[in-house]
């Protein structure tokens, strides 16, 4: 049943990624050079937003360590990706998989897929990577970035904590909602990668 469901979801994920083209979510929208724009721009940014509260849900639905290890292996993470983009160290696939981790990440939750948390982890650990990667390229060649590495680095753990706190607060009573947002996250990615949002 797992194997089966982990399947369905990559190939999903994999044909929406094949299909997408550059979202144009993070690359040189904005000033890349302060705390408060570093913290702004993932509130403003759907995709970012989307991943980050899916991340919290997810680790609300998994529970035990995934409550802490899900939500600080992505934020650390994340800010190593920042540090390669701001060191103009390539990465490639960027924007598709950045598109990919919505999709993904809304799936995971939405069919509560219960991985072991180091797996989860690796699954975070990658698609923070490349969010990160996007946001230290923002910054420019000019500017230090650790103070917009700050704020983007702080914004996303309030987003974790939103879906960290609103999943436990539904509880398992009412995880069909907590999955239901999780569709939406994958709706939102769907979107997306087809240039509907």
């Amino acid at each position: 049943m797992f194997a089966d469901t982990m399947k369905k979801a990559s190939l999903a994920g994999l044909l929406l990624t094949a299909a997408a083209g550059p979202a144009h979510a993070h690359v040189g929208t904005g000033t890349a050079s302060s705390l408060s724009a570093g913290f702004l721009h993932p509130l403003f940014a759907i995709d970012h937003m989307a991943v980050m509260i899916a991340v919290g849900l997810w680790a609300a639905l998994r529970g035990g360590k995934a409550l802490w290890a899900w939500p600080v292996a992505f934020v650390g993470i994340m800010v190593i990706g920042g540090t390669l983009g701001m060191a103009a160290v390539p990465l490639p696939f960027v924007e598709p998989v950045i598109l990919a981790s919505v999709v993904t990440l809304g799936l995971l939750v939405a069919l509560a897929v219960d991985l072991p948390v180091a797996a989860g982890v690796a699954v975070i650990g990658l698609f923070a990577l490349f969010h990160g990667h996007a946001h230290g390229t923002e910054v420019p060649e000019n500017a230090g970035g650790l103070e917009y590495m700050a704020g983007f680095a702080l914004a996303t753990a309030v987003l974790h904590a939103t879906g960290l706190l609103g999943g436990l607060a539904l509880g398992v009573k009412f995880d069909r909602v907590i999955r239901f947002a999780g569709a939406a996250c994958a709706a939102i990615g769907s979107g997306l990668v087809l240039g509907a949002i």
